[in-house]
C-alpha cells in the first residue's frame, strides 16, 4: 500500500467512525453529510468522491461496522478459549449487536430498506455462512458438537438461543444475561438431561 492509498485509508476510517456514531445516534435522515465531514474531520467532497451519496455512505458504514464484528467473532474463535467458553463470548457479542441492528433499521428510510436489506442477506449468505461452517467445524472437532448434526440444524438450534439472548439484552439487565450465560450454555451443550446424565 503507498502513501495514497494509506492516507485514503485513514480517512475513510475516519469516515466510517463519525458516520456511525452519528448515524446510530440520530438515525439516517437527521444526520448531513455535512455534519459526518466536520467530525470526520474530511471536506464534504471527499466523502460524495468516495462514496457518492449519502445512502451509499450509510449502507457501506453499515457494512464496515458488520465486518468488524465478524472479524471480532473471528478472533474469538481462533483463541485459546474452551469452544464453550468461545460459544458463550460469541453469544453474548452477537445478542448486543443484534439489538443494535433492530434499533437501527427502523431509522432507515423506506425508500432505502428495501437495498439495505438484499445487501444484508447477501452479506449473510457469504461472509456470515463461512464463519459459521468454521464454528460448526471446530465444534464437531473438539466434541461438543455431534457430529452426526447436519450445519443446518446446528445452525438453527445456535440462533434459537442467540434470539433468546437478545430478547433480553436491554441496558437495564446486562448483568442478568451474563450471569445467565453459564446455565444457558450448560443447556445449549447439554439440554435438559444436563452434563453427563441420560434421560431415563
Amino acid at each position: 500500500m503507498d502513501g495514497y492509498e494509506r492516507r485514503k485509508q485513514k480517512k475513510m476510517e475516519q469516515i466510517y467512525g463519525a458516520s456511525m456514531e452519528l448515524f446510530f445516534k440520530y438515525g439516517f435522515q437527521k444526520v448531513s453529510v455535512n455534519e459526518i465531514a466536520h467530525k470526520a474531520k474530511v471536506s464534504p467532497a471527499t466523502i460524495y468522491n468516495y462514496f457518492g451519496t449519502k445512502e451509499r455512505l450509510y449502507t457501506d458504514t453499515l457494512m464496515n461496522w458488520m465486518d468488524k464484528q465478524l472479524a471480532l467473532y473471528e478472533s474469538i474463535l481462533d483463541s485459546g478459549l474452551s469452544f464453550p467458553e468461545k460459544t458463550k463470548e460469541i453469544m453474548l457479542l452477537e445478542a448486543k449487536n443484534l439489538k443494535i441492528l433492530a434499533d437501527e433499521f427502523p431509522k432507515v428510510p423506506s425508500s432505502e430498506l428495501g437495498g439495505l436489506m438484499q445487501m444484508m442477506e447477501s452479506y449473510s449468505n457469504q461472509k456470515i455462512v463461512r464463519f459459521v461452517r468454521k464454528f460448526v467445524a471446530l465444534g464437531k472437532q473438539e466434541g461438543y458438537i455431534n457430529k452426526e448434526q447436519s450445519e443446518e440444524v446446528t445452525m438453527r438450534y445456535f440462533t434459537m438461543f442467540k434470539n433468546e439472548l437478545s430478547r433480553y439484552w436491554e441496558a437495564s439487565n446486562q448483568e442478568q444475561t451474563i450471569w445467565s450465560m453459564d446455565q444457558l450454555m450448560e443447556l445449549f451443550f447439554y439440554g435438559l438431561a444436563g452434563r453427563g446424565r441420560q434421560p431415563e
